[in-house]
């Protein structure tokens, strides 16, 4: 019997060998190339690697964008933030950006260049939340945090918010988009990239893509698993946005997807459900991109068009535009 490693690189490919450009299969083994062959190392080393991973990947910072670290107040402890904005520029809005990592990994590094170049590209000024994690902070803890700081930017910005998220960022996104969409000062708008919403785990790319370069639907099931607490219902809008019983009154959504993501078809679910509750609401699947492609930017033509059109929409959101 031949093993996985004495394999031929296209036949471990799979159908994904000729499907994805020979760029994004750079930058793919390259990402792989930082976990070792089976990823069960405990979470503290998970961070350690994937944080290092970052650091590897961060693409420096744009000329004029100034960055600043604070927290937010919330209880018995504090959220780190940090805000980012061009200088010599008022910002005419301001997107609260959350960040991915399954809701197990990052902060405010780990996509600190992506932030900057959203300021810098837009204009806005860009405020990082660095919610708390599980497994040592459960459900709701990262939502509850994640609404502490829209909260926060809507009481003292005083600048129209976009919220902005991928991936486990995305599903946080939409979910205080939920919750604050009777807040005074709302979202005026909602860009989520490649989120994770609670969708058909039976059908669409789920069962397409189920086992996809760089996300699975075991990896999938494995970071919820370690999100939810023992009683956590799969029907809590705030754990899975899809779940909600009432997409009305939520802001203009613009949801990007990565054709090769067993998460895609939570893009194009999300945005039916509310244009059936006759909201306004876009989705686009990426042709041939993969699961966390904003960090192959710079590196895979395909992932850099598809962030500078990301970049456009959070613009045109965030001066009350449409697409």
């Amino acid at each position: 019997m031949v093993s996985d490693a004495e394999k031929p690189e296209t036949a471990k490919r799979g159908k994904y060998a000729t499907l994805l450009d020979p760029a994004l299969w750079a930058y793919i083994d390259r990402v792989n190339a930082w976990y070792p062959p089976e990823m069960d190392l405990p979470v503290d080393k998970q961070r350690a690697v994937y944080d290092a991973m970052c650091r590897a990947f961060h693409t420096g910072t744009p000329a004029g964008v100034e960055a600043s670290d604070s927290a937010v107040a919330a209880g018995d402890h504090a959220i780190p933030i940090r805000r980012y904005q061009l200088a010599g520029k008022a910002p005419q809005a301001m997107v609260v950006y959350y960040h991915g990592g399954g809701f197990v990994l990052g902060g405010l590094d780990s996509h600190d260049d992506i932030c900057a170049e959203i300021c810098a590209g837009t204009g806005f000024a860009v405020l990082s939340a660095d919610f708390r994690l599980a497994p040592e902070h459960l459900h709701p803890a990262a939502f509850d945090d994640a609404l502490a700081v829209f909260e926060w930017a809507a009481d003292t910005e005083g600048l129209p918010i976009v919220l902005c998220g991928e991936s486990a960022g995305g599903n946080l996104a939409a979910g205080v988009a939920h919750a604050a969409r009777h807040h005074p000062r709302h979202a005026i708008g909602q860009v989520l990239i490649y989120p994770e919403l609670g969708g058909d785990e039976s059908a669409g790319s789920y069962v397409e893509h189920a086992e996809a370069p760089l996300l699975t639907l075991s990896d999938i099931g494995f970071y919820r698993q370690v999100r939810s607490g023992k009683a956590q219902s799969p029907d809590d809008p705030t754990f899975a946005p899809l779940r909600d019983s009432d997409f009305s009154g939520l802001p203009p959504t613009v949801v990007v997807t990565a054709q090769c993501d067993p998460l895609s078809s939570d893009g194009e679910a999300y945005r039916d459900r509310i244009l059936a509750a006759g909201g306004r609401a876009w989705w686009h699947e990426e042709p041939r991109l993969v699961h966390s492609f904003l960090r192959a930017r710079k590196t895979v033509p395909r992932a850099g068009e598809a962030f500078t059109r990301i970049v456009a929409a959070i613009a045109t959101l965030g001066k009350g535009g449409w697409l």
